[in-house]
């Protein structure tokens, strides 16, 4: 697909799109179209400056490479049996493929660098064409140390990829230890390349990406860029969504999505068919508002919405990688961005409770999505039910998260610069009685975790589906989290 297509355009021809993730069973899976549909702006690609550090065979075997053991032609770590110009080409091919569905462009030199002038020319190229993160394969010892001064000279993420065997005795405490250094010293570790490269790829979308925050509290338009995670935030008064909202009429496709949601849950409880109309008419909507004002990402103060509350439309865009957050929550939000970017799926916002007694975590809400494990996955069971805390009785969806599921509850604390990431596995969705909270809950075994109230994370957390927590630790390590994790 051309990704340089008009968003206003994309959208409001597959404004009906989303629904077909709510296809009854049996029906056809999701076609290409609907997920393409959810395609945001594009964003400018994050340049990523690569480099291969070796001597070539014929200038070791000539004496003429610069370290102390030119005299005897001798081959350090890793030896003259590791034939660096044919693992250059397959680092190379490798990482052009893991980067290809990626905003990244990748500027990695053909010609290995060996030579002190050859790394003070590279320190100085990326000191006058600075790119968005550096790339560095070590294959050779005795260059190692003189990495140190690249490390130095750049204050942005690098990836150091650091093959076992190319190294003698303990690996180089500066490639441990430096500030914004995802060090992989390894054996042809492709998933730990790739969760560097998807780290860059995340940032990049985040800080050129637009959230729009509705609430009654603002008054007037406001727009800035946040200091503390680069995007830009766009407020608006809730008046503006609620007009919005009481313009909208029902179409044919509108009626249809609301039978289609219907129809695919395991069971209705207690909505009558005005609330499915609601649920639709605000997921137009929600369209329509992010349409406006070109927003990559959508959080509303919702609790007084009355019969406008977007639970539905949250969960559908939620599931396609559009993010959405309740209650004008912005960390939440921010969180729900990274993971679009980083996990490459939706997420569960919550809100945390705790099990004292069984040392389990609970995580309950509303607006919870199908596809809990991407765009592309199969939708997980549903139940219809209202919103559990006020009329009108608006719809939710009560989402069966599979119980054994590994889970990773993260969440990006912008202003702290901190971010939490607890690995754990789905126990069961009890059911509302015996429990309270919302229309979506599931209770989580956290791995290693003594006191379960420790780790609380604040306000809305996202539950993500998989074990994500070592990708959380690589971005944090290459933008300088602190992080909080039982990984």
């Amino acid at each position: 697909m051309d990704r340089s297509i008009d968003r206003r355009s994309l959208l409001k021809s597959a404004a009906a799109l989303p629904a077909l993730s709510f296809l009854p069973m049996g029906c056809a899976s999701l076609g290409p179209s609907a997920t393409e549909s959810i395609i945001l702006r594009p964003k400018k690609p994050a340049v990523v400056r690569g480099a291969f550090f070796y001597p070539p065979a014929e200038v070791v075997s000539t004496g003429q490479f610069e370290d102390n053991w030119r005299h005897e032609k001798w081959f350090t770590y890793p030896g003259n049996q590791f034939y660096p110009q044919e693992q250059q080409a397959k680092f190379t091919d490798q990482v052009r493929t893991m980067t290809a569905d990626l905003d990244l462009k990748l500027d990695i030199d053909e010609k290995a660098i060996y030579t002190a002038k050859g790394i003070q020319a590279f320190i100085d190229d990326i000191q006058t064409n600075k790119p968005d993160a550096l790339l560095l394969f070590n294959f050779y010892n005795t260059l190692s140390a003189r990495l140190a001064p690249v490390l130095e000279a750049f204050d942005g993420p690098i990836i150091v990829y650091h093959p076992v065997g190319a190294n003698h005795q303990l690996p180089p405490k500066h490639f441990m230890t430096a500030p914004r250094v995802q060090y992989i010293h390894s054996i042809e570790n492709w998933p730990a390349l790739e969760r560097g490269l998807r780290s860059v790829h995340a940032h990049n979308r985040l800080v050129q990406s637009t959230m729009l925050r509705i609430s009654g509290q603002y008054k007037e338009r406001t727009r800035q860029v946040d200091a503390a995670s680069g995007a830009t935030i766009q407020c608006i008064p809730a008046d503006e969504f609620n007009d919005c909202f009481d313009a909208v009429q029902l179409t044919p496709e509108l009626e249809k999505m609301a039978r289609s949601v219907r129809a695919r849950a395991r069971r209705v409880d207690d909505l009558k068919e005005k609330a499915f109309l609601d649920a639709v008419r605000s997921h137009e909507a929600v369209r329509q508002i992010m349409d406006r004002y070109e927003a990559d990402a959508i959080t509303i103060a919702c609790l007084f919405l009355k019969h406008r509350k977007p639970c539905l439309s949250f969960a559908v865009n939620n599931g396609n990688l559009i993010p959405c957050g309740c209650e004008n929550h912005y960390d939440g939000t921010l969180t729900l961005m990274l993971g679009a970017g980083l996990l490459n799926r939706g997420g569960f916002l919550h809100n945390p409770e705790f099990d004292t007694e069984e040392n389990r975590y609970f995580a309950t809400h509303c607006t919870c999505t199908t596809k809990i494990h991407g765009p592309k996955g199969k939708d997980v069971p549903y139940i219809l039910r209202p919103f559990f805390h006020q009329a009108p009785k608006t719809l939710a969806l009560d989402v069966q998260w599979p119980t054994g599921e590994p889970v990773t509850v993260m969440k990006y604390h912008a202003g702290k610069q901190a971010l939490d990431a607890w690995r754990g596995k789905v126990v069961s969705c009890p059911k509302a009685p015996p429990t309270g909270g919302c229309a979506t809950r599931v209770l989580i075994e956290m791995d290693d975790v003594d006191d379960i109230c420790q780790i609380y994370p604040g306000p809305h957390p996202i539950l993500f589906a998989g074990d994500h927590v070592r990708q959380a630790k690589t971005y944090a390590d290459l933008y300088s989290l602190e992080i909080r994790t039982n990984g």
